[in-house]
């Protein structure tokens, strides 16, 4: 669960960038970048990193409405072993997966992403979850995030191979899993595709 500082300052920044791209008045506008200012700041103070850092990270900060980016991650199976890709900036591994790219549906997103990453043909059968980042116990980040979880079926006979933006991709037996990139995802959703997998008619898992 996100700390509770760290919630607020996000909230803070999301009300303050939606302010200035309506931009009512310029008191508003004052205002609001008052706001935003003090929210940057704690977020710096609490990642413990420059300020502008936090801005280079907001790049259409005031320039639209505030909403979530949307993270798409899928589980793909080989017998009892899961697909997991190795990252190039932590150098743990994660299921498949990344930012939905604006143009394609969130299926076709992950089906692209695991092309990329896994250099596997997949198609997306089934959507096991949908998380609220902040809820729970990943590593956190001051950004927003809505991470959508596919069941994906392979529909080639390739093996995995690593794309150009990871380190390895290979399936893993679930009891023996390396250590997971807990940013991008956490043993509770290899856990979940797993009990998906087993009985299809469950519920979609949602925040």
């Amino acid at each position: 669960m996100e700390d509770q500082w760290l919630a607020w300052a996000k909230r803070l920044q999301a009300l303050a960038s939606t302010g200035l791209h309506f931009d009512v008045s310029e008191h508003d506008n004052e205002r609001y970048r008052e706001v935003a200012d003090i929210a940057q700041n704690m977020l710096a103070s609490l990642g413990q990193v420059p300020v502008q850092q936090i801005l280079n990270m907001h790049s259409d900060f005031a320039r639209t409405y505030a909403t979530p980016l949307i993270d798409v991650r899928g589980a793909v199976f080989r017998g009892d072993e899961i697909l997991l890709v190795q990252e190039k900036t932590d150098q743990r591994w994660t299921l498949p997966g990344g930012y939905a790219d604006v143009g394609l549906s969130a299926a076709q997103n992950i089906e692209k992403e695991i092309a990329e990453e896994a250099g596997l043909s997949v198609k997306a059968r089934a959507l096991y979850a949908v998380k609220h980042k902040a809820k729970h116990l990943y590593k956190p980040d001051i950004r927003d995030f809505y991470k959508f979880f596919f069941l994906c079926e392979q529909i080639d006979d390739t093996l995995p191979e690593a794309g150009h933006e990871c380190l390895g991709a290979d399936y893993f037996d679930p009891r023996q899993l390396p250590e997971l990139s807990t940013g991008r995802v956490i043993a509770a959703d290899i856990e979940a595709a797993y009990a998906f997998r087993a009985d299809p008619s469950r519920f979609t898992a949602f925040d």
